[in-house]
C-alpha cells in the first residue's frame, strides 16, 4: 500500500529537534521537511535578503537545512512536491495557503512573549500575527489540533482566544525532562548564567547596558556565563559584555540546558530556559512574574510528549472525520497510556 505522507514544517532548531522527535514515532509513514515558508510578500522580502533576521531567511534557515542534510531528510520547501494527508508545525504566524484546509497539528515551541499593541491588534484588526511576535501564536485557528506544555498554557491560550476544543494537553519535547540536562559534560559549575536574547535583532526595544548591569547585581559575586541568543549580533553583544561585565565567559554555541543544570543563579528575559531553571530548583529571575511561570510550567513526563503527539498524529491521519471529544477519548484509553492532564 502507498504510504501517507506528513510534512514537517520547521524553522529555529528548537522546533526543529522537536519534530525530528516526533517523527521517529511515525515510520510507518512516508516524511517530508520544509524550512519555515510564506507565499506573500514575505516571501519576495525573504529572496530579497531582508528578513534574514528570521526563521524565514539567513542563518536560521541555513541552520535548519543543514540539519535535513546531517540527517538525511527528505526535503520539500514550500510542500509543493505532495498532496500532504498531515502537516505538523510548530508555528502558525504565517500559513502558507497550500497548508489550509489540511490536517494539521500545531506544536508549542515554547515560551511565548508578552501581549503588546500589535497583538490586540492581529486578534481584532486582522493585522499580520508575527507583528505581535509568538503572543500571537494560536490566532490563526488553521490547524486542527494545539498540542500545548502544560494545563496553565491551554488556560492562557483559551484566554487569547484560542478554541478550547483544539488545544489537548499533552508536553512538549524538548522541555517534558529536564531533570535529563543535569548529566552533562559542561565542564563549569555554581555560576550565574545569563541568557540574552534577540529583541533589537527582531526589532523590539531593548536596554541591554541596564540588563548586563543588572545581572550583575544579581549574580551574587558569583562568576557569570552569558549565553548569547543564536540571532544575536555577537560582536556588538561581545563588545557590551566586556564592558559592563568584564571577565564574564561568553558562549556562542553549546547546549544552554545544560549550562542551566550547573549554574546557581540563572538570569534571562524572556526565555524558555527559564522553565528549565524552575524545574531543577534554580534561583531564577526573569522579566516574567515567577509564579506566574510556575503556573505555565511543561509537564514533566520523562521525555514521552514527542511519543504522545504522535499518537495523536497518527489518530488524526488515519480518520476521515473527526472530533475534539473523540481525540481526547483516545489519549485517556490509548496503549501509550497518555494523560492530557498537568502532571
Amino acid at each position: 500500500m502507498k504510504k501517507k505522507k506528513i510534512l514537517f514544517i520547521c524553522g529555529s532548531r528548537n522546533q526543529t529537534t522537536m519534530l525530528h522527535q516526533i517523527s521517529g514515532y511515525l515510520n510507518d509513514y512516508e516524511h517530508f521537511y520544509s524550512a519555515f515558508f510564506s507565499d506573500g510578500l514575505e516571501r519576495i522580502f525573504a529572496k530579497l535578503g531582508l528578513l534574514d533576521f528570521s526563521v524565514l531567511g539567513g542563518k536560521f534557515r541555513e541552520q535548519t537545512e543543514n540539519y535535513f542534510r546531517e540527517h538525511g531528510l527528505k526535503t520539500d520547501y514550500e510542500g509543493k512536491k505532495n498532496d500532504y494527508d498531515l502537516i505538523v508545525i510548530c508555528s502558525d504566524l504565517i500559513v502558507a495557503k497550500n497548508l489550509l484546509n489540511k490536517k494539521m497539528i500545531m506544536v508549542q515551541e515554547g515560551m511565548t512573549d508578552p501581549e503588546n499593541i500589535f497583538f490586540h491588534m492581529a486578534k481584532k484588526f486582522g493585522i499580520p500575527r508575527y507583528f505581535g511576535g509568538t503572543a500571537s501564536t494560536g490566532l490563526s485557528d488553521a490547524y486542527t489540533y494545539f498540542c500545548v506544555a502544560s494545563e496553565g498554557y491551554r488556560e492562557l491560550f483559551i484566554r487569547k482566544g484560542v478554541r478550547p476544543e483544539k488545544i489537548l494537553v499533552t508536553g512538549i519535547p524538548n522541555f517534558d525532562d529536564c531533570a535529563k540536562y543535569a548529566n552533562n559534560n559542561f565542564p563549569y559549575k555554581n555560576y550565574a548564567l545569563v541568557c540574552s536574547s534577540d529583541s533589537r535583532e527582531t526589532f523590539k526595544y531593548e536596554n541591554r547596558k541596564k540588563f548586563i548591569q543588572k545581572a550583575v547585581s544579581l549574580s551574587e559575586g558569583r562568576k557569570m556565563i552569558f549565553k548569547l541568543h543564536p540571532n544575536e549580533n555577537i560582536s556588538r553583544s561581545t563588545r557590551e559584555i566586556n564592558k559592563y561585565a568584564p571577565g564574564s565567559l561568553i558562549f556562542i554555541e553549546g547546549n544552554t540546558n545544560e549550562m542551566v543544570a550547573n549554574c546557581d543563579i540563572l538570569i534571562t528575559m524572556y526565555s524558555t530556559v527559564s522553565y528549565v531553571g524552575l524545574v531543577l530548583g534554580k534561583k531564577v529571575y526573569s522579566y516574567f512574574d515567577t509564579q506566574d511561570l510556575r503556573k505555565l510550567l511543561p509537564i514533566q513526563n520523562g521525555g514521552k510528549s514527542a511519543e504522545i503527539i504522535s499518537g495523536i498524529c497518527r489518530k488524526l491521519i488515519e480518520e476521515e472525520t473527526h472530533s475534539g471529544n473523540e481525540l481526547h477519548q483516545t489519549g485517556e484509553n490509548s496503549n501509550l497510556n497518555i494523560n492530557f492532564k498537568t502532571a
